[in-house]
């Protein structure tokens, strides 16, 4: 009887003194990942020597795992620390050493200056918690430093700025291992929202009331369940009760990208999603997560991809594969 895939093994470094905000959420979320009764990853914390390791937070870790965890790894995170300024030699090691394996290796927060000690930033895009944002693009100016954003990709390499982006960076990593279905389900079993784009801002200033500020999350709730429809800018306004221009304003303060940005990000989700969990003909999938088109449908998956519609269900259904049949020829 066959055992099954083998989970993808990921090992979690920590830095000293770590973040435990920043350990608990790799083993949280990967830990929840389950593949046809499966685990679908394996998740190993790590730090430079085994053994206590200090917190941020003035406590000790128990680590039971050196370094030697990230060469039987496929993924490597790197969690943030209270010194990062700092990077761990050993650490910077490992991780270069990492990089030339071919494996994938990911940040969290403060992180990031410990791939960028590495050289594995230069000339690649990358970001970090703001508050250290200009101090990473000093210490390293080769790199293309996008400040603002959640997480960024760039080949092998991803990074993620503070706290809850963790989360963010996470599920992306889920996503492309597994596709939306499964990441939307962790999102769910943890309680967190399933699709933040990757370049929604990390921080955003709103004059607003906290009691007024709640007008586009219900909108976007509505719009959620009615992503078959054709909403425009004004059916939004509509819905929350302000002009266009407000709605616009406000949407933009609270999620950090344009209404429209944020409803287009939603409707392909949906797409990948359908094309994930059901045999839909692509002109319905198209329909029915308001792309309109079997061939605005290929555009879009293959922009946000790199798959047809059809290699993109192929290689993350869900289903048995009796069960999927054929789709049309826009696929």
């Amino acid at each position: 009887m066959s055992e099954g895939p083998v989970p993808h093994r990921v090992a979690v470094i920590a830095p000293s003194p770590v973040s435990m905000f920043n350990l608990a959420i790799p083993e949280m979320l990967f830990g929840k990942v389950d593949i046809d009764g499966r685990p679908g990853y394996e998740v190993v914390i790590c730090a430079a020597e085994a053994g206590p390791v200090p917190t941020s937070g003035g406590l000790d870790l128990y680590v039971r795992d050196g370094l030697e965890a990230v060469r039987e790894a496929d993924t490597v995170v790197v969690a943030g620390t209270g010194a990062p300024y700092e990077p761990d030699p050993r650490i910077v090691a490992a991780v270069r050493e990492a990089a030339d394996a071919g494996k994938r290796i990911a940040s969290l927060c403060t992180g990031a200056f410990q791939l960028a000690e590495a050289g594995l930033l230069q000339g690649r895009r990358a970001t970090t918690y703001w508050a250290h944002a200009e101090e990473l693009r000093r210490r390293y100016p080769q790199i293309d430093l996008q400040g603002d954003v959640l997480y960024v990709q760039d080949g092998p390499y991803v990074t993620a700025s503070g706290y809850a982006a963790g989360i963010d960076l996470c599920l992306h990593v889920i996503r492309t291992d597994y596709g939306a279905a499964v990441a939307n389900e962790v999102a769910r079993l943890a309680l967190v929202a399933p699709v933040r784009p990757g370049g929604q801002t990390q921080f955003t200033h709103t004059p607003l009331p906290p009691e007024r500020g709640h007008a586009c999350s219900d909108t976007r709730g509505w719009a959620m369940r009615n992503l078959d429809k054709p909403l425009t800018l004004t059916d939004l306004a509509r819905h929350a009760g302000i002009s266009v221009r407000t709605l616009t304003r406000r949407f933009h303060a609270e999620s950090g990208v344009s209404p429209l940005q944020w409803l287009l990000h939603q409707r392909i989700e949906r797409a990948r999603e359908l094309l994930e969990t059901t045999t839909l003909p692509m002109d319905q999938v198209a329909r029915a997560c308001g792309l309109g088109t079997a061939d605005s449908l290929r555009a879009h998956v293959i922009r946000r991809t790199g798959l047809t519609p059809s290699a993109y269900r192929a290689q993350f259904t869900r289903l048995g594969t009796e069960e999927v049949v054929g789709t049309s020829s826009a696929a």
